[in-house]
């Protein structure tokens, strides 16, 4: 008997030390926003990955916020140049603590509060970004207002400052003007005196951002005729999101010197999923200019595009030194960004028809530690529901019937009580 007892723990032992080795060898996991083919709001999933591993000159940042952006929605369309095979995370910004640094990496230490600009693969529990992308946060500086800022006022700042070159006395057209950019550029031209801001944004948002904005106007009407009843001679500067016909008009709008600056083709998106005919369509709208029109005319246009400038173009350091302005603006008080609402990871396809049916007011964020919404019991679903169930009482009781007659078999075969 003894020798028995032995052989069962020893066998108890190996099957212990099997399941540790087979924790030990299966990759730990984390929860990320997966786009599993371009398309729809379904191709937007919530799936388990192996946790990123810290290479040469990168951070892990454990992440704590992120930020979505319209790039988002035409991403999941298929709308962006040069889209990794799916699946892959989505996800351009995030924030959060750092959990790792790989090797060459000085500035930055494990346990810095930070906020990063990623080339995807932002929206997870764990991110793993090169260095030269990660920006230390101000003190008092909580995660999701450092994510719903990142982006949005990096393009605003460079939008005003740098490429706009916005100065007091001039009137600035904005479109989007209820967005994340477009209430960045509202804030950041407020510290410029005498600017005159003209918000184009649906009717239903004018209350909640009426005060961001000398005047709004509706982008569903003649917004043209009004701005030329406003200014006559023009605008100094027009700062256009869309693409299609409101770049024909917003460049008919310009004054002499007047500068058009087109910084997203939002316009392209007009479904749930990519329409080769808006494509086209917004294409063929634009006018096509000749460089003598322009000289002419004495009129700019320029273009910016964040995505190519920081990684196929390698400014870095250019966007950086912006990142510390804003940051710099933020803490002296001048800037507050506005976040429209927060969403779990498993909310995102809400989010994401919000934002597509830019019905946002500011930034839509995301919060990984964040509970999903309840979801709402359809007849459908209280139907499959019972009949789940159902099944599961008909298992427990298949189960319990089981149970009881190998009781019975093994009370009839065990050996008499020594009672």
């Amino acid at each position: 008997m003894a020798d028995a007892g032995a052989g069962d723990k020893t066998e108890e032992v190996e099957v212990e030390q099997q399941n540790e080795e087979e924790q030990t060898a299966s990759p730990k996991e984390m929860r990320a926003v997966i786009l599993s083919g371009f398309g729809g709001l379904k191709a937007v999933k919530i799936m388990k990955k192996p946790l990123p591993t810290v290479g040469k000159g990168e951070v892990l940042i454990r992440v704590k916020a992120c930020g979505m952006n319209f790039m988002d929605v035409m991403v999941r369309q298929g709308l962006i140049d040069s889209p990794p095979k799916t699946p892959f995370i989505l996800g351009f910004e995030c924030a959060g603590e750092v959990e790792g640094v790989g090797e060459g990496v000085t500035d930055i230490k494990v346990g810095d509060r930070v906020a990063a600009l990623t080339e995807y693969k932002a929206w997870a529990e764990l991110t793993a970004v090169p260095a030269k992308y990660v920006y230390p946060l101000p003190e008092g500086m909580n995660f999701l207002d450092a994510a719903s800022m990142l982006m949005n006022y990096v393009v605003a700042y460079i939008l005003v400052f740098d490429v706009g070159n916005i100065r007091s006395n001039q009137s600035v057209l904005v479109h989007s003007a209820g967005g994340g950019v477009g209430q960045a550029i509202s804030q950041l031209c407020k510290s410029i005196q005498e600017v005159t801001l003209l918000g184009i944004a649906s009717k239903h948002k004018h209350d909640s951002i009426k005060d961001s904005f000398t005047r709004l106007l509706d982008h569903d009407v003649d917004y043209v005729q009004e701005v030329k009843k406003l200014f006559p001679d023009g605008v100094d500067v027009v700062l256009d999101c869309l693409y299609g016909d409101d770049a024909k008009k917003g460049y008919n709008l310009l004054k002499p010197l007047g500068r058009y600056i087109l910084y997203g083709t939002s316009s392209f998106v007009t479904g749930e999923t990519k329409s080769f005919f808006s494509f086209a369509k917004s294409w063929w709208q634009v006018e096509k200019v000749n460089p003598m029109k322009l000289f002419d005319e004495n009129h700019s246009i320029s273009g910016f595009q964040l995505r190519r400038l920081l990684y196929q173009q390698g400014a870095h350091e250019y966007v950086r030194g912006v990142v510390i302005k804003i940051f710099k603006m933020w803490e002296d008080g001048h800037i507050k960004p506005v976040i429209d609402s927060t969403w779990a990871f498993e909310d995102v396809p809400e989010a994401m028809q919000k934002l597509h049916d830019r019905k946002n007011i500011g930034k839509i964020t995301l919060d990984p530690s964040m509970e999903p919404k309840p979801k709402l019991q359809t007849k459908g679903n209280k139907e499959k529901d019972k009949e789940n169930k159902n099944e599961q009482s008909a298992g427990e009781g298949t189960s319990q019937e089981a149970t009881d007659a190998k009781t019975e078999e093994d009370d009839s075969a065990a050996p008499p009580s020594a009672n």
